[in-house]
């Protein structure tokens, strides 16, 4: 196994971590899918090269689900309830590529992390009401509990898109509105001289 560096920590928190907790939640009621985590997770099986990267394959594939959702709900409720990508002056960013990474790594990573743990959660709560047969009124203590790392999860999703858009626009800055060089947007004695001019 590679040594857990500052990236690769990243992907393990964005990816693998919700990916194997959604995996889990299936195979609550998946029997296919618990037998994948059974089989690695046997003392015979547990320290062998194949069974650690068959979880991990899936984990990761199962994450990447998982963001796919999170970037098709979470992303668009965060922006229409206030927090919204500055238009950022993609220009600079090839000069600072270092920084703006260092940026993903140390934020927006987080973020992933959080709305995606946030989509795993609510997998865990509806694998739980399947398993058991009970309905969404029928919510029991372990599911307020999921609810409520749900909240906290949604609250920490919020507090680290809104610091990576901050701290990215203090390194890009912004785009300016393009000067509108027309005639409408110049007075009208500059419009006649320019006029002149150009039917020469």
């Amino acid at each position: 196994m590679r040594e857990v560096t500052g990236q690769n920590f990243g992907l393990l928190i964005a990816y693998v971590l919700p990916g194997f907790v959604s995996l889990w939640a299936v195979g609550q009621f998946l029997p296919v899918v618990s037998g994948w985590l059974e089989t690695s997770a046997t003392p015979d099986n547990a320290a062998t090269v194949g069974g650690f990267l068959y979880v991990t394959l899936a984990s990761v594939g199962t994450g990447l689900t998982v963001s796919t959702i999170r970037w098709a709900i979470i992303d668009p409720l965060h922006h229409w309830t206030g927090i919204r990508r500055p238009p950022w002056d993609d220009s600079k960013l090839q000069e600072r590529l270092g920084a703006f990474e260092a940026l993903v790594e140390n934020h927006y990573r987080y973020y992933q992390f959080y709305a995606n743990m946030l989509v795993a959660m609510f997998v865990v709560l509806i694998a739980r009401l399947a398993q058991s047969g009970r309905g969404v009124c029928e919510i029991d203590l372990a599911d307020c509990g999921i609810l409520l790392m749900s909240v906290i999860y949604w609250a920490g999703s919020r507090d680290t898109l809104r610091n990576y858009y901050t701290r990215a626009t203090f390194l890009l800055g912004t785009r300016g509105r393009n000067k509108r060089h027309d005639k409408r947007s110049l007075p009208r004695n500059v419009r006649g001289r320019r006029g002149k001019t150009g039917s020469r």
